[in-house]
């Protein structure tokens, strides 16, 4: 663990960095949303998913698209990020990532791993998946309540182990967003995941973005969150791969003790995303605001938006807020995540001073 110092140190140094990617960035993730059908109803869901009709491009589109993309940036550092809705109900999915394969990507996916079996995992090292990510929202009965879906836990934790015995990814993760209701339940998982062979267990607090603004009994308390991060400290400490997702700046107490790297919201600067119907954003989870479209691969050409457009993804959100922009730690910070930033009064909706520092 890193003194202050050295913390205060790396993060201007980062933050220098990142004022310069904002003059110059580097694609190096691109999330592709296959589809918005899934099939669970997840109450805490920022694309509101389920049993819905979605708009999806063709394969011949992604095709295309693919062929542009390693055409106009190359393929050796960039990683597709494969997500939905549920990714696995597309009926071309492998057809879609064989081609990405052929061309030489780098991917993986998120899932909630109930339609993975024994076929389904041979099939996605075949087809070159990288990592993985499943999502284990709590013990079964939270789990499958959380998840609208009942035995989800079940499928979930059966397509998990159909991973496990496969073999040959790279990384295998498992991911859980925690609730004030389910955050003690983090005992009980620690133990069933120490017993199985995953790589990696993200956890996450719940946000207030899409369903999730109409559970707010479900979001973590500060002491919630202390506990939570002491939590994953505590393990990280011990050597055991637990960690905090990138979300939120967490004050040079946490910063670099819960997580690899130091915060980062690289929406727009390393990271753009292709929404199921097309349209070209930086970050799936942030807010669908019309002004957030920077435009479509049906009609527009990628390299030409991420080039020009995205100014808005840019900037120090610090300075739209008159409190934020006072901060002492605005630099370290710069406004927080955008998919938590409220863009209707300009404020961030998750911020931890005075929580955690």
């Amino acid at each position: 663990m890193l003194d202050v110092p050295s913390k205060i140190s790396n993060l201007t140094e980062l933050n220098s960095y990142i004022e310069n990617l904002w003059a110059q960035p580097k694609l190096r993730f691109l999330f592709l949303e296959l589809t918005l059908r899934c099939n669970e109803n997840c109450i805490h869901c920022g694309s509101s998913c389920g049993k819905i009709d979605s708009e999806e491009l063709s394969l011949d589109t992604y095709k295309m698209f693919l062929d542009r993309i390693n055409q106009d940036f190359g393929h050796d550092d960039k990683m597709l990020c494969i997500t939905g809705g549920e990714p696995l109900l597309r009926k071309d999915f492998f057809e879609i990532l064989s081609y990405a394969n052929h061309l030489g990507f780098s991917w993986g996916m998120t899932s909630n791993g109930t339609l993975i079996d024994k076929e389904c995992a041979h099939k996605l090292r075949e087809t070159g998946m990288r990592t993985i990510s499943i999502s284990i929202d709590g013990l079964p009965k939270t789990h499958d309540e959380f998840r609208r879906s009942p035995g989800g836990y079940e499928r979930a934790m059966r397509g998990l182990n159909f991973l496990i015995e496969e073999g040959g990814f790279k990384a295998i993760q498992v991911t859980t967003v925690v609730t004030h209701k389910s955050i003690q339940e983090l005992d009980a998982l620690y133990e069933i995941f120490n017993e199985i062979d995953i790589d990696s267990w993200r956890i996450i607090g719940i946000e207030p973005i899409g369903r999730a603004k109409q559970h707010p009994e479900l979001m973590l308390t500060p002491e919630d969150h202390k506990y939570l991060f002491e939590f994953i400290r505590n393990k990280r400490i011990s050597g055991e791969p637990v960690t905090y997702g990138c979300s939120h700046y967490l004050g040079l107490d946490y910063e670099r003790e819960v997580r690899e790297g130091y915060f980062h919201c690289m929406a727009g600067t390393y990271t753009a995303s292709i929404t199921a119907s097309g349209e070209i954003i930086a970050c799936l989870d942030i807010e669908r605001r019309p002004e957030f479209v920077q435009g479509n691969i049906l009609k527009d050409e990628f390299y030409d938006v991420w080039n020009t457009k995205f100014k808005c993804f840019r900037k120090n959100l610090c300075e739209e807020n008159d409190k934020c922009n006072t901060c002492s730690e605005k630099r370290f910070c710069r406004g927080g995540s955008y998919h938590s930033w409220n863009f209707a009064e300009n404020r961030q909706e998750i911020c931890f001073k005075s929580i955690l520092f």
